[in-house]
C-alpha cells in the first residue's frame, strides 16, 4: 500500500480547507514586504493564518528568492545574468555596490537598503539593469541612476518584423487589433475547429521544450474541471520576448488563452507573470479587467453557453519555477520543485485538475493561426520546425532588440544582419543560445539554422530563443564560471545529482579546471539521473561552451 507523502499531507488538508495554498506565496509576499526578518520570523505565523500547518509557510519562504533574500526599505534588484555579465566584461558590479552602500544579497546595517543579485530582469537589450524596486534602471550609467547622480533610463523593447508578414508581431509592429477572433469563434461553438487548425499548423511549444501544441491540448481530453495556463515566467537569461508580448500585446497573450481554453474544454484559466517583470504584470492584470468589461471573460461569454474565468498570480523568483511541473507546484502554494513525471500534467495538474500549460509566445501565435488558417502557418519556417520565433539580441550587438524571424533562418543573418554585428566592429568570441544551459556557438558555428534539431546537432538548443554574444572582454574561464554559478543558483534542489553536481561543477569552475576524469563522471551522472531538464542540459551547456572557445576551455570539452 502507497503511504501519502508530506506534498500528498499538504494538497490534501489545503483541499478540505478552500485551497488556502492558492494565496499562500501571495500571503507569504505581503509579509515579507514588511519585514527585513528572515522568514522564520515570520512565515509559519502566515501560514497558520491560513489553516495550514507552520512548515507549509517556511518550504516556499526559504526557497523562493524574493521571499529568501534579505530585504531593507529600500530593495534594488541587481541583474547579474548573462547578457547583463557581458555589459560589464564579466566583472561584478562593484560600481551599483559602491552607489548603494551595501554589497549584492546582503542588507545594511541599518536595514535601509538591500541589494538582490537576480537572473534576470529582461533587459537584455540595454544592459547593465536594476530594478529599484519596481523601476527599471539600466545601461552603462546605472550606478549613477542608482546614486541619484543621473535620470532614469529604461527603454521599451526594440522590435523589428524580419518575415514581412509577422506572426507574433502583428500587434506591436503591424498595428493589428486583439479580439477579431474569439468573439467568433466561441460564437460558432465549434472547438474542434480550432483544435483542427492548430494541429495543422505544426506549431510547437516556444517555451524550450517544443512539445506539439494539438498534442499537448489533446492529452487533457476536454476532461471536466480543465485548466489552461499561460506561463509568463520566461527565465532564461537572454531572452526577453514574453516580457515584450506581456507589455505591448497582452489582448493577444489572452485572446491565445481564450482559444486555448475552449479548444481544451477548460472553464478557468491562470496566467502566472514574473515578479522580475513589474510593467507586464501591471499590464496583464489590466487587460484581464479590459477583457471582462468587453465580455470576453465571465459568464456566459458574448451571449453565448462558454463560461470563462482568468486570473493573473505574481512569481516569486525561481528559474526552474518555469518547468511545468514546478510551476504547477507553485501555483499551488509549495516550493517550485520539478516533479516526476507520470503523471502527467494534462491527466492531474493543478488541484489534481487536467492542467495544460502553454507559454505565453506559444499562445500568442493561436489567434493568427485560426484566423489565417493552420496551412497558412504551417507554409512558413522548415518541415517538422513551421513558423515564426521570437530571436532577442543583447546589448553587445549594434542593433539589440527582439525580432521575429521565420525558424530555419541561419543564425548568421540573424547575428549579421539583422543585429548589424557587435557594437564597434568588435569580434565576438562565443555567442549563447537558449539561455546559460542551451549553449554556446564559436564564430564558425553560426551558419546553423535556427531550429531545434540544427542546434541540437551543435550541442545548443533553441529555447526561448535569445542570442546572447560574448565579445574578447569576458575572459573563457570567466564565461564558464558564469555557467555554473547560474546552474548552482537555480537549481532547485529536488533531486541530489543536480543539487550536488550544480555546486561542484562551480568548486571546479572556481579553481580553474576540473580533475582528471572527474568531469566524464559528473557529466555523465547529470544527464542520466537529474529529475528534470535543467540538470540534464548542464553537460551539454558546458561542453559547448567549452567547444566555442577552443585549447583555453580544454578541460571541460570531454
Amino acid at each position: 500500500m502507497d503511504h501519502p507523502g508530506p506534498r500528498d499531507a499538504f494538497r490534501a488538508l489545503a483541499g478540505r480547507r478552500g485551497r488556502p495554498g492558492d494565496r499562500l506565496i501571495e500571503a507569504l509576499a505581503g509579509a515579507r514586504s514588511h519585514t527585513p526578518d528572515r522568514p522564520g520570523a515570520w512565515a509559519p505565523e502566515v501560514a497558520r493564518g491560513l489553516g495550514l500547518p507552520a512548515a507549509s509557510g517556511l518550504g516556499p519562504a526559504g526557497y523562493y528568492a524574493d521571499l529568501a533574500a534579505p530585504r531593507g526599505r529600500r530593495h534594488v534588484r541587481v541583474c547579474t545574468a548573462a547578457a547583463c555579465f557581458c555589459a560589464r566584461g564579466g566583472r561584478p558590479p562593484s560600481d551599483v555596490e559602491e552607489a548603494l552602500g551595501v554589497v549584492v544579497d546582503s542588507v545594511s546595517a541599518d536595514g535601509g537598503t538591500s541589494a538582490q543579485g537576480v537572473r534576470c530582469l529582461g533587459y537584455c537589450y540595454a544592459g547593465p539593469a536594476a530594478l529599484d524596486g519596481d523601476a527599471a534602471r539600466t545601461g552603462p550609467t546605472l550606478a549613477a541612476q542608482l546614486s541619484g547622480r543621473e535620470p532614469p533610463r529604461a527603454p521599451d523593447v526594440p522590435a523589428a518584423d524580419g518575415t514581412g508578414d509577422p506572426v507574433l508581431l502583428s500587434g506591436p509592429v503591424a498595428g493589428e487589433p486583439a479580439w477579431r477572433v474569439w468573439p467568433a469563434a466561441v460564437a460558432a461553438g465549434a472547438p474542434e475547429d480550432v483544435r483542427r487548425e492548430v494541429a495543422v499548423s505544426g506549431l510547437r511549444g516556444r517555451g524550450g521544450a517544443g512539445y506539439p501544441v494539438a498534442a499537448k491540448w489533446e492529452a487533457a481530453g476536454g476532461a471536466p474541471g480543465t485548466v489552461v495556463v499561460a506561463n509568463g515566467d520566461e527565465g532564461d537569461p537572454g531572452s526577453y520576448a514574453d516580457r515584450l508580448l506581456m507589455e505591448s500585446a497582452a489582448g493577444r497573450v489572452l485572446e491565445g488563452l481564450a482559444l486555448a481554453c475552449f479548444a481544451c474544454g477548460a472553464r478557468r484559466g491562470v496566467v502566472l507573470v514574473r515578479s522580475e517583470y513589474p510593467r507586464a504584470l501591471a499590464r496583464m492584470r489590466d487587460a484581464v479587467e479590459r477583457a471582462y468589461a468587453d465580455g470576453h471573460f465571465g459568464r456566459s461569454v458574448h451571449g453565448t453557453g462558454t463560461d470563462l474565468e482568468v486570473r493573473v498570480v505574481e512569481g516569486a523568483g525561481s528559474y526552474v519555477a518555469g518547468e511545468e511541473t514546478a510551476l504547477i507546484a507553485r501555483l499551488e502554494g509549495g516550493r517550485g520543485c520539478a516533479r516526476p513525471r507520470p503523471p502527467y500534467p494534462a491527466r492531474r495538474g493543478l488541484w489534481d485538475a487536467p492542467t495544460v500549460v502553454n507559454n505565453v509566445e506559444t499562445l500568442a501565435a493561436v489567434p493568427w493561426i485560426v484566423s489565417r488558417g493552420g496551412a497558412a502557418y504551417a507554409a512558413r519556417g522548415v518541415p517538422g520546425e513551421t513558423g515564426t520565433k521570437l530571436v532577442c539580441l543583447s546589448e553587445r550587438f549594434a542593433r539589440p532588440g527582439a525580432y521575429e524571424v521565420e525558424l530555419g533562418t541561419p543564425v548568421r543573418r540573424i547575428v549579421e544582419e539583422l543585429g548589424g554585428g557587435l557594437k564597434g566592429g568588435a569580434e565576438a568570441a562565443v555567442v549563447q543560445v537558449g539561455g546559460p544551459l542551451g549553449g554556446f556557438l564559436g564564430p564558425d558555428d553560426l551558419d546553423v539554422p535556427l531550429t531545434a534539431a540544427a542546434l541540437d546537432a551543435h550541442g545548443a538548443a533553441l529555447g526561448h530563443g535569445g542570442l546572447v554574444a560574448f565579445d574578447r572582454s569576458v575572459a573563457p574561464a570567466d564565461a564558464m564560471r558564469h555557467v555554473w554559478e547560474f546552474a548552482a543558483a537555480e537549481s532547485c534542489g529536488a533531486c541530489s545529482p543536480c543539487r550536488v553536481g550544480s555546486r561542484t561543477g562551480l568548486e571546479w569552475a572556481l579553481a580553474g579546471a576540473p580533475p582528471d576524469g572527474a568531469w566524464e563522471r559528473l557529466s555523465r551522472v547529470l544527464a542520466e539521473a537529474s529529475l528534470c531538464a535543467f540538470g540534464r542540459r548542464v553537460p551539454a551547456a558546458v561542453r559547448s561552451l567549452a567547444r566555442a572557445y577552443g585549447e583555453p576551455l580544454a578541460g571541460w570539452s570531454r
